[in-house]
């Protein structure tokens, strides 16, 4: 950076002054608000029903003076040598080599709609050899002062966070836009959205260096679940995705008798799309890893980690590692993986534990959720043509045997059915089901609950609502498969209540590395794969 350079922020257009000092901010405010309390007193006094309209308002101007306070502060910080340091060593200390810099002047919107211009530091990535990209990769340059505050692309950082979080939230972005309106911030749906979808991509390049850090070895350990009892449940959810755009195939025109097009016919529109696309189910997975106590439930005071993809479930069992690893799970007193019976799943567990190097002295329990095990047996009953009158009795007597860990004793009486029908395959599917887990000690109910162990998966299947259903999935909803991704993070860190604190780590990250793509390969996890073709060589 050249000696004597100063950057700085201006709240009157392009190319107006710096502003020099906070106090020249109070003082423009206090001159634009105290003429206004005049007329808000006689309005009140008119109607004092209108105090609702009349606190949004004041609400909202003092939201806007908070935003020239902050101006102020950003402009004041900008102008002195420290911050020029601090962005000189940011420049030096980027993950690519970059140039010296030029000048660029940008809007930014701050959180109280105030609009500032700032002039900052772009510097562009250095194209010499060595930088370790590739010829043909396009890497956008950075905003090496404004990154210093954690400032988004056009957006400052409180400004993305409530907006994103407000998307997340609301099962809409046209709803988000109206919320946020009534929070004093006018902003249309294309820039809501372009917000949301930046964050969220942000956010993604983040766990997608936190899996290279953690292939590496590299990646730190929170002991959060040191001395835990800890829970880990995985399912997968349903959501509709949109393939590429093309060409409409041209409906045939309903005639009459005559030959002639009927213009009033149902279903006729006066214009036809010219393009579309195709629709596919998708499941997304979701996890969640939470501490319980003594008697299986969530321990009070603390916080699930959930997480999700559409990239399959050998990225899903790559992320659980991963964040086992990360949150200390080495060090806790049990880990208990609880699920439906979904074949991906517990193929992956003993894969899971390896990869997340879980010592021996951690007792690992598999558990198959009670409803779904019970479930199997009325399954099973329900091949046998009998009525519900006559089947109920034995079936409560099996769903409370099986209950108490009595599974060899349920297994053998639907055999002695089976031996009756040996045509009935599907009774002998279900029987196969409830002796296949039963085999692997995922039906040991009584024991379970001496060790104060879940024995449902009502955890994630409330997660898979919370986060999947309720934004992502819809009549008449279809997202592209990397927005749907983005917004499943995002959804997941304000579900979990995790936000903030993996939002300031991502600002963190961003000042220091470059990403060209949060999507990765993941590793082959299933117990199927042969030991060296599964270990951690693939490359992000």
């Amino acid at each position: 950076m050249e000696g004597g350079r100063m950057g700085g922020i201006s709240l009157d257009g392009r190319d107006g002054e710096f502003i020099k000092s906070v106090s020249e901010m109070l003082f423009r405010f206090s001159g634009e608000v105290f003429p206004k309390l005049g007329e808000w007193e006689r309005r009140l006094k008119g109607d004092p029903l209108s105090l609702e309209a009349l606190e949004l308002e004041v609400q909202r101007e003092f939201a806007r003076g908070a935003g020239m306070v902050v101006a102020g502060l950003a402009s004041v910080v900008m102008q002195t040598p420290e911050f020029a340091a601090a962005a000189e060593q940011t420049r030096q200390d980027y993950s690519i080599p970059l140039s010296k810099g030029r000048d660029r002047k940008m809007s930014v919107r701050l959180l109280g709609g105030v609009v500032m211009w700032i002039t900052s530091l772009y510097c562009e990535a250095s194209r010499r050899r060595g930088n370790g990209l590739q010829k043909e990769e396009s890497v956008s340059g950075l905003q090496i002062e404004q990154v210093q505050f954690g400032l988004g692309k056009k957006v400052s950082p409180g400004l993305e966070s409530t907006v994103s979080r407000q998307s997340a939230l609301c099962p809409s972005f046209e709803l988000a836009c109206e919320e946020l309106e009534r929070q004093g911030l006018s902003l249309n749906l294309k820039t809501v959205r372009r917000i949301s979808q930046q964050c969220g991509e942000k956010l993604l390049k983040l766990r997608t260096a936190e899996l290279a850090s953690w292939r590496a070895g590299t990646l730190a350990s929170t002991n959060e679940l040191s001395g835990k009892r800890v829970s880990i449940q995985i399912d997968g959810g349903r959501t509709k995705l949109r393939g590429k755009l093309r060409a409409a195939t041209p409906h045939a025109e309903q005639l009459n008798e005559d030959g002639l097009i009927i213009s009033d016919a149902p279903g006729r529109s006066k214009r036809l799309a010219k393009r579309t696309f195709d629709g596919e189910w998708r499941e997304p997975k979701l996890m969640t890893i939470f501490i319980h106590d003594e008697q299986g439930r969530l321990e009070k005071k603390s916080r699930m980690t959930m997480d999700g993809t559409f990239a399959g479930p050998d990225a899903m069992a790559e992320l659980v590692a991963m964040h086992l690893h990360r949150l200390g799970a080495a060090k806790a007193l049990s880990l208990t993986f609880v699920s439906d019976g979904a074949v991906w799943i517990w193929d992956r567990v003993d894969q899971i534990v390896a990869q997340a190097r879980i010592p021996k002295e951690v007792v690992i329990h598999q558990v198959l959720d009670t409803c779904h095990a019970v479930h199997h047996i009325s399954r099973a009953l329900a091949t046998l043509g009998v009525t519900t009158e006559q089947r109920m009795p034995l079936y409560r007597d099996l769903r409370t045997r099986l209950r108490n860990g009595e599974w060899e004793y349920v297994v053998q009486e639907l055999r002695v059915f089976a031996e009756d029908e040996p045509t009935n395959a599907e009774l002998q599917t279900e029987l196969n089901y409830l002796q296949r887990h039963g085999d692997a000690g995922r039906l040991n109910y009584a024991e379970f609950r001496r060790c104060g162990l879940p024995l449902g998966s009502g955890a994630i299947e409330s997660s898979i609502r919370r986060v999947i259903n309720l934004r992502l999935k819809g009549n008449g909803v279809f997202w592209r498969e990397h927005h749907a991704e983005e917004m499943l993070q995002l959804r997941a860190l304000v579900i979990s209540r995790r936000w903030d604190e993996q939002v300031k780590r991502m600002r963190a990250w961003t000042k220091k590395h470059h990403l060209a793509t949060w999507q990765w390969t993941p590793q082959l996890m299933s117990c199927k794969v042969e030991p060296q073709t599964a270990s951690p060589q693939n490359t992000l």
